[in-house]
């Protein structure tokens, strides 16, 4: 019985001790398993992340990369836009010029059918005097025939006088516009020439903008040297992935930009660098100065001119007025110069040559005093140019008088070359502004419902109310616009002024 009740107790002590050890080794199980799973979790959370930080990064440099994209689009978009406005502005000229011809040929017409009208009531006169004439010689002996005749020959014969010289100065004034003429549209016909619309803005464009940090430097020592070596100004702003290279001088501007370009490209942006790529600039940019120079002047065929003069025609390239590059405006002039010289039996050599350099005042830093023209030919008169070149040079903005043909040649070819449709480009907000001017100009007169500038400018379309407006007011409207427009606007061309007043019924039927 003791052995028994032993033998039970002992299986149920192996019982409870083998249970105590599962619940043991079940827990440390348990608890080891989820510190496992913790430690899973926790670094699958790392990874995604990482994986998370890595695609937001990735997604932030694509979205950037395609902002400077479009940037660049809408950059290349505007100044195509600006080219097209140019072209359009040509054609609207040339139309304007036609149409102003066409009045003049009207205006013409209109005086020929005065004069024909003039001659039928002198017929009608003359007719009348002779009948009168008739009859007082039915009533006069032989001799008073003979002096009343010898009278009416002297009058006849002084108006007639007076009336041939009449006609011979007008017509001896007619053949010489008429030659004028001629001679200016067989030059201008000669050359073609393709419309400015260049930028004078320096952009240098970066791969991305943590280059405008290297570009600045540490506390700035790499701007400041650059500046101090080009005599330039660098703006960084906010524009994305771009400088812009500011300075008076374009030849220390191409330099810099140049240079900069090449440093972007390089990628070692420190002072010594710097020093090493402005000095090859200089001399690459040096290097197309006196291309361009012998370009220009190979392309006018001009012979025996001193290098310094070359030099300086080669610095006109990087010159713009009023966004007319000013060397391809002197080649040009000294083209027209030679054609006109030509059709009017001048020396073509001496015009052209003058015509080349009127503007090299214009290339000249500051070490001569006076206006461009002036100062153009102080410095060509001191390279051993002629004093027919010297005189056309200073003359061509009439600060000094005139003394020979060139030099009236010079100021035609030079304004012929300015004022030619498409030579100065005119900028987008002042062509917005000036069509918002004369909107805003016709509504504000009181019955005005709305105005439209259409045609570029050149036509102004007002719409009135017909309740308040009349159409004798309207006409008289239309006269106000014109006076107002005259007074207040600066405009090219003309402007054509349309008065629209309608009355609209409308009725339904069902």
């Amino acid at each position: 019985m003791n052995v028994t009740t032993s033998a039970v107790l002992a299986l149920v002590a192996g019982f409870a001790l083998a249970f105590v050890v599962s619940w043991i080794v079940t827990r440390h199980t348990r608890s080891r398993a989820r510190q496992d799973a913790e430690s899973v979790k926790e670094h699958a959370q790392r990874e995604a992340e990482v994986t998370a930080r890595e695609r937001r990064s990735k997604l932030d440099l694509e979205l950037e990369d395609k902002r400077s994209e479009l940037g660049r689009e809408a950059k290349r978009m505007e100044m195509e836009i600006e080219v097209k406005l140019s072209e359009i502005r040509s054609h609207e000229e040339s139309l304007a010029a036609l149409d102003h011809e066409l009045r003049l040929r009207e205006r013409r017409i209109e005086e020929e059918l005065e004069e024909v009208r003039d001659s039928k009531r002198n017929l009608r006169e003359l007719s009348g005097d002779v009948r009168r004439t008739m009859a007082n010689l039915a009533s006069m002996d032989v001799e008073e025939i003979k002096r009343e005749l010898r009278e009416q020959v002297k009058i006849e014969c002084n108006d007639e006088l007076i009336r041939l010289r009449k006609d011979i100065l007008e017509r001896s004034e007619a053949d010489i516009n008429r030659e004028a003429k001629r001679t200016l549209l067989a030059a201008m016909q000669r050359i073609s020439s393709k419309p400015n619309s260049e930028i004078s803005a320096a952009i240098v464009q970066l791969p991305n903008d943590d280059m405008k940090g290297r570009i600045i430097g540490r506390e700035g020592r790499n701007i400041k040297c650059f500046e101090t070596a080009t005599g330039t100004t660098l703006l960084i702003d906010e524009s994305p992935q771009m400088v812009l290279v500011s300075s008076f001088d374009p030849v220390r501007r191409e330099i810099a930009r140049t240079a900069l370009e090449r440093l972007v490209k390089d990628g070692r942006i420190h002072p010594a660098t710097i020093e090493e790529f402005v000095t090859e600039a200089r001399v690459d940019v040096d290097q197309i100065v006196e291309n361009a120079g012998d370009a220009a002047i190979s392309a006018l065929k001009i012979s025996r001119m001193h290098p310094e003069i070359i030099t300086l025609v080669g610095k006109l390239k990087f010159r713009t007025s009023y966004s007319q590059n000013v060397l391809e405006h002197s080649v040009e002039v000294g083209q027209l110069c030679s054609i006109i010289a030509s059709e009017l039996g001048l020396d073509p050599n001496i015009a052209k040559r003058a015509g080349l350099l009127h503007d090299l005042g214009k290339a000249i830093d500051g070490e001569y005093e006076g206006s461009h023209a002036l100062v153009g030919a102080e410095f060509v008169k001191a390279r051993g140019e002629s004093d027919v070149v010297v005189n056309a040079v200073a003359a061509h903005h009439d600060e000094v008088p005139p003394e020979t043909l060139y030099a009236g040649i010079v100021i035609l070819a030079d304004t012929i070359s300015a004022v030619r449709p498409g030579a100065r480009a005119e900028s987008i907000a002042a062509y917005i502004d000036r069509l918002k001017s004369l909107e805003t100009l016709a509504k504000s007169f009181p019955g005005v419902r709305s105005s439209y500038a259409i045609q570029a400018g050149r036509e102004v379309r007002v719409v009135v109310d017909p309740v308040k407006i009349s159409d004798n007011e309207a006409r008289n409207l239309s006269k106000q616009i014109r006076q107002r427009i005259e007074d207040e606007l600066e405009y090219p061309s003309t402007i054509r002024i349309t008065i629209i007043r309608e009355q609209r019924f409308t009725e339904t039927a069902k």
